[in-house]
């Protein structure tokens, strides 16, 4: 990491165990100022038991949880951190101005109601109970609380789920400045585009272990694989054939190829069809990544 980009928050060693099931084991992490880090794993890798030990929900174990160089229950961890999860707790009677308004009186500097409105896109929305909101809509609205507070470590667990498109990328948005004023973000979700589209870093675990980590495009190397599209009356069953292919299948018109690497593929293909046409090669995106380091974790990790 860049030296200015001052360490925020820090799991090491940490463990933690429910029962007979091993939810984190001796995991290491570190949140940077000014950088948005994706915590990356299949449901029960350990991603939301990573979360709320920083938020000090939860306590490990083993091992060391520190937010700001304190424990993470402590107060002054807890006014410089904002999270949102996925059970909000809220009360639902109150109008969504009501539990913004309550939120902001928790801090001595909030962010101002015009501000949050705008980042969190809640125009027209402050004088709804939050009951009556739609599950997208209180969605924005605990992305609102999780950011009055200008907190300068914001946990996102699945933050955009059940958004449409448009208030996706508002939240996107939202996060991008927060990050440009130095915050730390955590972001755990589902959707790997966008992790792909915000993440500075990114950590992959299973089962409580660290897989790998680094930058967005030191994961996609794990993944050396191209795709390559195009239009071509060619079988894709005959294609799929050819050495260095691992698949291929029609979509319409489109011929839609994953090959080991391109050049010899491509070559194959424009001699095998003289009218082949609107030819794409892509590199691996962090969604093949992210597949082939949990196909097999125990050998990765080795």
């Amino acid at each position: 990491m860049p030296d200015g980009q001052a360490v925020v928050a820090r799991l090491r060693g940490a463990s933690k165990r429910y029962g007979g099931t091993q939810a984190l084991d001796g995991l290491d992490l570190s949140l940077h100022a000014g950088q948005v880090t994706s915590l990356l794993g299949a449901n029960g890798a350990g991603k939301s038991t990573a979360v709320n030990l920083l938020l000090g929900l939860l306590a490990a174990d083993a091992g060391e949880v520190s937010v700001f160089g304190r424990p993470p229950s402590s107060r002054a961890a807890r006014l410089c951190t904002g999270a949102m999860l996925q059970g909000a707790g809220i009360p639902d009677r109150l109008r969504v101005g009501e539990v913004l308004a309550l939120v902001r009186s928790y801090y001595r500097d909030p962010r101002s109601v015009a501000d949050c409105v705008a980042l969190a896109g809640l125009d027209g929305l402050m004088e709804r109970p939050y009951r009556q909101l739609s599950g997208g809509q209180q969605r924005r609205v605990q992305f609102a609380l999780a950011i009055c507070g200008r907190p300068r470590l914001l946990c996102l667990d699945e933050p955009t789920t059940g958004l449409d498109i448009d208030a996706r990328q508002g939240i996107w948005r939202a996060v991008r400045e927060l990050v440009a004023g130095g915050s730390a973000v955590l972001l755990t979700t589902h959707y790997l585009e966008e992790a792909e589209a915000l993440a500075d870093h990114v950590a992959v675990i299973d089962r409580g272990r660290m897989l790998a980590q680094g930058s967005v495009a030191a994961i996609r190397a794990h993944v050396a694989q191209r795709r390559i599209r195009c239009v071509s009356a060619l079988d894709a069953d005959a294609v799929a054939r050819w050495p260095g292919v691992r698949q291929a299948e029609r979509d319409g018109e489109l011929l839609r190829i994953v090959a080991d690497a391109a050049e010899p593929v491509v070559r194959r293909l424009l001699a095998a069809d003289d009218r082949l046409h609107d030819l794409e090669v892509q590199r691996a995106g962090l969604a093949d990544a992210f597949l082939e380091l949990t196909r097999n974790p125990q050998q990765e990790a080795a």
